[in-house]
């Protein structure tokens, strides 16, 4: 008798024991590689917060240009996200996302050439085309390779590229200005945006070499991790028979439409603390770029911590909404209380609570979409959910820079990111929780 109920027993430990090993040569293979990606991305995108320090006085650019500059990026974006995501789900995420990253290094190094508005806008506006279907094509990439209940925590893992980026870019940022600064007739910023344009080329042909399209692609895998795999996936994807069928019906699905309103708020949050982060450092009293970019810093050590908690949590407690509502309301209050510090200590932290709830919202948040898209529909509706969303990207740093235009102070620009933050966590309530709950 009791050999008869060991048997099974053996036999699904070594199923198991073989599941794990197979998603750890998939997580070791293409994460930490992804990540890097990332930052890179996520660095080329929001270091013109630095160039500001500098660039604004020499180009003479007022607070509401610069934000009109750092947020025509994601109408660029916009438009071309869907068919970018297309493209990549019909060629494959090996030949698109290393095509995504040759350009936008190519046009991140020409913001050194930057002379007026209008040139900045212009290459902004280019830097969002280029740039466009990197995020979701990652996203729509890794639901080829991980089922819905280990998504939250390899998601958050590899968004954890965006504290990451501003951990050390912060600081190489605010270094490579200060240290450039005049070298060869040029000034920091230039410098800045020549050399951070590099690693995006590089890593871009390095791409094409490295990724694996499909499962079945993977030389680095054994025949029946293959299959432990695709069997995963395919269970998720059957799991998903709600899931529209086409580009048109995902337009018109209302859930949809639901993402985009959660993402919209989220992102708007994110971008209006990223884009202006140097900016309320510096005004707490912080002088010196490279000790703007140190502390810039903390903040984002603090998110990193807090994403892959989370992260970890949600999938293992396979629940999601509330692991999104306690984290947006956590920055909203820090935003709100970032208004009333008193010192440098107390502005850090509120901005720290403010950083870790709502950049932490972005990861988490990938887990309500994808629990019911899957096919043609995953790829129009996690492109469309983010381009939309991240039209947030071009209002939140144009408002938080009227708003100071307008006011003469950084408060009413956070009283509004804390606001849109409590609307996308009341948004989030309305998903039931057993469509995501996975």
């Amino acid at each position: 008798m009791t050999l008869q109920t060991q048997a099974p027993a053996d036999g699904a430990y070594f199923e198991r024991a073989l599941e794990d090993r197979a998603y750890a040569k998939v997580f070791w293979r293409i994460v930490p590689f992804l990540m890097l990606c990332y930052v890179v991305a996520y660095l080329d995108r929001v270091n013109v917060g630095f160039a500001k320090l500098q660039m604004s006085s020499e180009l003479g650019l007022s607070e509401a240009a610069y934000g009109i500059g750092a947020g025509i990026f994601f109408i660029g974006y916009f438009f071309f996200e869907v068919p970018s995501n297309v493209i990549l789900n019909k060629v494959g995420a090996r030949v698109w996302i290393a095509r995504i990253m040759i350009t936008w290094g190519i046009i991140s190094a020409a913001f050194m050439f930057t002379s007026s508005e209008m040139v900045f806008y212009i290459l902004r506006f280019l830097l969002g085309v280029a740039e466009a279907g990197f995020f979701p094509g990652i996203i729509l990439y890794l639901t080829s390779w991980y089922p819905a209940h280990r998504r939250a925590k390899i998601v958050a893992t590899f968004m954890s590229a965006i504290p990451i980026s501003a951990i050390f870019g912060n600081p190489l940022s605010g270094l490579i200005i200060d240290g450039f600064d005049g070298t060869h007739g040029l000034s920091g910023w230039q410098w800045m945006f020549l050399i951070e344009a590099i690693p995006a080329v590089l890593l871009g042909v390095v791409t094409f070499f490295y990724l694996d399209d499909r499962i079945q692609d993977a030389k680095w895998l054994t025949d029946e991790e293959k299959g432990i795999l695709a069997s995963n996936v395919s269970a998720d994807n059957r799991a998903k028979s709600s899931s529209p069928q086409s580009i048109a019906a995902t337009m018109t699905d209302p859930r949809v439409w639901l993402m985009c309103l959660i993402y919209f708020c989220f992102v708007l949050g994110q971008y209006g603390l990223n884009f202006w982060m140097p900016t309320m450092v510096k005004a707490s009293g912080v002088t010196g770029n490279l000790q703007i970019g140190l502390i810039s810093a903390i903040p984002y050590i603090c998110t990193f911590i807090a994403m892959l908690a989370l992260g970890r949590s949600s999938d293992r407690l396979r629940e999601r909404r509330w692991h999104l509502v306690v984290p947006a309301l956590i920055a909203a209050g820090g935003f709100v209380a970032a208004t009333i510090a008193g010192s440098t200590t107390a502005a850090i932290i509120c901005l720290s609570l403010a950083a870790a709830g709502a950049i932490s919202c972005a990861p988490l948040f990938w887990s309500l979409p994808t629990a019911f898209l899957a096919g043609t529909g995953a790829a129009a509706g996690i492109a469309w959910i983010n381009s939309v969303g991240n039209l947030a990207g071009f209002l939140g740093p144009f408002m938080v820079g009227y708003l100071k235009d307008f006011t003469g102070s950084n408060s009413a620009g956070m009283y509004f990111l804390a606001a849109v933050l409590v609307i996308g966590a009341l948004a989030v309530l309305t998903v039931p929780a057993k469509s995501v709950n996975r």
